[in-house]
């Protein structure tokens, strides 16, 4: 049985269908997705539906991000957060044009079940963005930091890669995890087009909402499948280039 971790989407679903291809799914396959499936490009809706016929026939897991966050409460009660709608909630809204209130329910229920970590068997921790305590995730104060948090990323960079984990001055809540896989931060943000790593943390993020691909990366093998740019699947548009 093989693991892909998937990084942010933000409404790409001509992205996602490719790299997927490129990945060959088998039944036994586990998808493991980081979160932000919405705000972006033209067919956040439709990767929703995709995603929820997707788990239908393969493993999948659906961690919660800010943008899912976002639309989640849209979905519910009507309201429009004026931050959400710049950052890609017009873009999301305007993909719900054709879906009925029957489709927008499904799409509720499918955001509301969705956890805001996973950990595996092997000890490898998925989340959309970071945490803080230094006791572990399941020890967060707040639940929005799981989505939000950068400070993880920017920690797990600063490192010296020569750090043991038994040396007093290795951070706490890095030693909980085998390996810790997160989106939320664009890796293109560093002049990096594919996954990063830093210490035992990934981020596979490679900026799909604005110029760069989707990414998913093999967690055991760390093979790493990419889909073309956005801005060339979807020349018409803008994604989250503003």
């Amino acid at each position: 049985m093989r693991v892909f971790a998937v990084g942010d989407i933000h409404g790409g679903l001509k992205a996602l269908i490719q790299v997927l291809n490129k990945v060959e799914i088998k039944d036994e396959d586990t998808l493991i997705f980081v979160g932000d499936y919405v705000d972006g490009w033209s067919e956040s809706a439709q990767v929703i539906k995709f995603l929820i016929e997707l788990s239908e026939k393969i493993k999948c897991v659906f961690i919660k991000g800010n943008h899912d966050v976002w639309c989640e409460e849209w979905l519910k009660s009507g309201e429009v957060n004026p931050v959400w709608y710049m950052h890609g909630g017009k873009e999301t809204i305007e993909s719900y044009s054709s879906f009925s209130k029957q489709d927008k329910k499904a799409h509720l229920d499918f955001f509301e079940n969705m956890p805001l970590y996973y950990l595996d068997e092997e000890n490898r921790l998925f989340l959309h963005a970071g945490f803080t305590s230094m006791h572990g995730v399941s020890k967060e104060v707040f639940e929005t930091t799981l989505y939000f948090d950068r400070t993880l990323w920017e920690m797990a960079l600063t490192m010296d890669k020569n750090i043991e984990k038994d040396s007093p001055i290795y951070p706490n809540r890095l030693k909980h995890y085998r390996e810790i896989y997160i989106g939320h931060t664009p890796t293109i943000n560093f002049n990096c087009s594919t996954p990063m790593n830093a210490v035992n943390v990934w981020n596979i993020d490679t900026g799909a909402a604005f110029t760069g691909k989707l990414s998913v990366v093999n967690v055991d093998t760390k093979d790493v499948y990419q889909s073309d740019n956005l801005p060339a699947l979807y020349p018409n548009e803008k994604g989250r280039n503003k």
